[in-house]
């Protein structure tokens, strides 16, 4: 009697599920591959050329945790920005989802840049005006922090994005769910802590993960508003030393060292938080 290959694909799967490490999510990624072969050849290029390369490595290094340490503080105060505007945009209160719906509106149609722009050049006028009205010495000598405006501008911008996200996570939650949660007892706000947020999270972890990235390289962004970041540093670097080429591909794989690696986590976070369906 013949073996039908869904039936021999279950049977394999149980074989496989008796070995040690050959269970689907016990395997190691095998984009890691790729990320090896950038960090061999960032090192190699350092090792037996290091004028420039270990120059340049050596130069930037303060900027690269400039660069992790904003991408990092941003992304965290993105995840509570973002809840907020996310349950904004879902309650019944007519003010509040007028109110969230159009901060992510406005936010969203303004580039990055102009957002980072406007919060180190223009706010701070705003601050010094205030303090000439009412008199107050500590706001007319205020000025602006750079990284500290820079992560205020990155989350006012990304917490829009983040809020859209997780808007679609909790509505993708069956109605069911809230309801059956209601029907045991919670409120309002324990239903949403315990019930529905934890399923909600895991769907929105892909897109979450997405946005770390693309914050990560728009963190490049900073430089123009005089933040030391690793973009800022490579560009101080080339201007010094006239050499664009070196400067720029080593920058580049850098950046592209830090995205890979926090791919990776990212999957490795979905892969954990995953539930078999």
């Amino acid at each position: 009697m013949g073996v039908s290959g869904q039936n021999l694909k279950k049977a394999a799967g149980k074989i496989l599920g008796t070995i040690p490490g050959a269970e689907p999510e016990s395997q190691i990624d095998a984009w890691w591959g790729l990320v090896i072969l950038t960090i061999v050849v960032t090192a190699g290029l350092a090792i037996f050329s290091p004028d420039p390369y270990w120059r340049i490595i050596a130069f930037v290094s303060d900027g690269i945790w400039v660069t992790i340490k904003i991408s990092v503080a941003t992304f965290v105060l993105t995840l509570v920005a973002g809840l907020i505007g996310g349950l904004g945009r879902l309650s019944k209160n007519p003010i509040i989802f007028g109110v969230s719906t159009l901060y992510v509106e406005l936010v969203r149609g303004v580039p990055l840049l102009v957002q980072l722009l406007w919060w180190y050049f223009a706010f701070p006028q705003i601050i010094q005006t205030l303090g000439r009205t009412f008199q107050i010495q500590a706001l007319i000598t205020y000025q602006a922090n750079p990284e500290l405006m820079a992560i205020i501008g990155f989350v006012f911008c990304y917490g829009a994005y983040m809020s859209e996200i997780y808007r679609a996570g909790i509505q993708s939650i069956p109605r069911g769910q809230m309801e059956a949660a209601r029907s045991l007892g919670m409120n309002y706000f324990q239903a949403m802590r315990y019930v529905i947020m934890p399923q909600a999270f895991r769907v929105i972890l892909p897109p979450i993960g997405n946005e770390f990235i693309a914050l990560l390289k728009d963190s490049s962004l900073v430089s123009v508003v005089t933040v030391t970041d690793l973009t800022r540093r490579g560009r101080e670097f080339s201007s010094a030393n006239f050499n664009p080429i070196e400067t720029w591909m080593m920058v580049a794989l850098l950046y592209l060292i830090l995205t890979l690696i926090s791919a990776r986590i990212v999957q490795w976070v979905e892969k954990i938080t995953r539930i078999e369906r």
